[in-house]
């Protein structure tokens, strides 16, 4: 398949995924736990749905993998459908929730769509493409090219980690960054230099790699690798990457 029609493939499908979402969300939903302690409504499970029918339709020898309904197909192309990342969000009507898609090619992330329906934006990236941030829905306005920050000196970073637990482990010199919704937004904007998360799943993490690799910037999981199946790991600009590899004594699980 061209790459093109890929990504042209993946903004079809993302809209009508990201509508019909915000159907749900304007509506209201209640959130019920999973087996595993997360959160789940029936807009998750109806975006997945949407997701899969039309992915399914359009590459038929495509293998699925989503966060409610597993994996379907077998295939070196991989579409990883995350229908509703930040279900706690959604559930209490705070818009900092997105609708995000990656298309994995014999285990390398190539595509990355995400789009935060009720903040009325997109963010995308192709490998080797660069990535880049929009409106949303689509204007005839330029989309913004993104790129991490180009902080060296860890005197001067500013750094952000998902819980207190993981916050206390970084580096005491460097500036800590408010918490935030959308960490990995603000990274590959170039407004904080570093995001360490320790948690969540592949379809959690499988875009934000692609847009932080192709934002300047770079991840290592926690086994010393750049997958988005090990449970997470460090995203941070190129010039503060490996310093901060070093005082975090990362990877913890190599």
């Amino acid at each position: 398949m061209d790459s093109a029609d890929d990504l042209q493939l993946a903004f079809t499908i993302s809209d009508l995924a990201a509508d019909l979402a915000l159907g749900y969300f304007e509506s209201g939903v209640s959130a019920t736990l999973k087996a595993d302690g997360t959160p789940v409504t029936e807009a998750d499970r109806a975006v997945e749905r949407l997701f899969r029918e039309r992915l399914s339709a359009a590459r038929p020898a495509d293998a699925l993998l989503g966060e409610e309904l597993g994996r379907l197909g077998e295939s070196d192309r991989v579409w990883i459908i995350d229908p509703i990342d930040g279900t706690s969000y959604f559930s209490r009507r705070d818009p900092n929730w997105r609708v995000q898609l990656a298309l994995e090619i014999a285990g390398s992330i190539e595509l990355a769509v995400v789009t935060a329906p009720a903040l009325r934006r997109r963010w995308w990236a192709t490998r080797g493409g660069g990535a880049y941030e929009s409106s949303w829905p689509p204007e005839q306005a330029e989309p913004m090219r993104l790129e991490v920050s180009t902080t060296s000196l860890m005197a001067d970073a500013r750094l952000n980690a998902l819980d207190d637990a993981s916050r206390a482990r970084l580096p005491p010199s460097a500036a800590r960054a408010p918490e935030s919704p959308l960490p990995l937004v603000e990274l590959v904007r170039g407004e904080t230099d570093a995001f360490l998360v320790e948690r969540y799943y592949v379809w959690d993490h499988a875009p934000w790699i692609l847009l932080v690799e192709e934002a300047g910037g770079r991840f290592t999981d926690r086994a010393g690798g750049h997958a988005a199946d090990q449970g997470g790991g460090l995203y941070s600009n190129a010039n503060l990457h490996s310093r901060l590899l070093t005082a975090l004594h990362y990877p913890p699980h190599s």
